[in-house]
């Protein structure tokens, strides 16, 4: 099954580039304000610094924005990267039969992906991916399709 959101990859872009020119220009409104002009008054011009400041942090605490699964085959295929160069790109290729369990957390304002892996020393490895902007159906999916890998890891393993 292969799941990507990187039709949205213009949308995000458009978003991020959209606060970062109202951050731009509500700062120099504060400098204006502050220097030349009076409008506002004193306790409101903070605001103008501020308010784009939370919009920016609350998009960059969501994570990466572009998520790629693809289990077909033998492997598992994650890639997780930003639609701008914040962070370098996550990619992870390994064989279905690794797989262990998963499980997203899902806080007030983003959404997280935890896989455990098994490494050739049989300890058991972590990996994690920001999926805070996937829908629900693409989230349902992405159980569905992790838990049929698992089903199958488990029965294979009662067979040996």
């Amino acid at each position: 099954m292969r799941l990507n959101n990187r039709n949205k990859a213009g949308f995000y872009n458009f978003i991020s580039t959209t606060i970062l020119l109202i951050f731009v220009l509500g700062c120099g409104a504060f400098f204006m304000e502050l220097f030349k002009f009076d409008f506002l008054g004193r306790g409101t011009t903070a605001l103008l610094i501020i308010v784009p400041s939370i919009f920016g942090l609350i998009f960059y605490l969501r994570g990466r924005q572009i998520f790629e699964y693809d289990s077909d085959g033998e492997a598992l295929n994650f890639k997780n990267r930003n639609v701008l160069f914040y962070e370098k790109a996550i990619s992870d290729e390994f064989p279905k039969y690794k797989l262990i369990s998963y499980e997203i957390i899902d806080a007030l304002i983003f959404r997280k992906l935890y896989i455990n892996i098994s490494s050739k020393k049989n300890k058991i490895i972590t990996l994690k991916y920001d999926v805070s902007y996937l829908s629900k159906k693409e989230l349902k999916d992405l159980k569905f399709s992790l838990s049929k890998v698992i089903k199958e890891n488990k029965e294979n393993k009662r067979e040996l």
